[in-house]
């Protein structure tokens, strides 16, 4: 299959086009890999990890800035995605520990986000909250951290 034919394939069918580009690495055929897509591939995946680890930040957040907010609304089902999105973001972390690096910038921008879901979830007005992250990144995955 030749350079063309792989690109080609990369846009009709990206499994099929895994798989052939993984049997030509593991058989040493590394002039046929269509490595500008494979580079592109390598990069999403690290792409998707912070994604992934944001993700959860603005929700674990969101629900702490409920908790601290609205203490009317807290219950099991609040408590239950705290609890689920601290583990959920060590995991992240423990597969992904590149990431450790740029929890600032993450926790940062998630912190944004998260004011915004907060907002439209308790109906609070967005001046309400703080504009800046009033938690540092080991106080929120602090399973005994409850803010008040």
């Amino acid at each position: 299959m030749s350079d063309t034919s792989l690109s080609l394939l990369y846009e009709q069918d990206a499994y099929t086009w895994a798989l052939r580009n993984a049997e030509l690495i593991r058989a040493h055929r590394f002039s046929e890999v269509d490595w500008e897509h494979v580079a592109e591939e390598i990069e999403a995946v690290g792409k998707s990890e912070w994604r992934e680890l944001e993700s959860r930040l603005i929700v674990l957040l969101a629900h702490l800035l409920k908790w601290q907010y609205q203490a009317k609304g807290r219950g099991r089902s609040w408590q239950a995605t705290i609890k689920e999105q601290r583990y959920r973001i060590r995991r992240v972390l423990e597969s992904n520990p590149g990431l450790k690096s740029y929890l600032d910038t993450i926790l940062r921008d998630a912190f944004t986000t998260a004011v915004l879901v907060a907002t439209r979830e308790t109906n609070l007005d967005e001046s309400t909250f703080p504009e800046v992250c009033p938690f540092g990144f080991e106080t929120i995955i602090d399973s005994d951290f409850w803010p008040e």
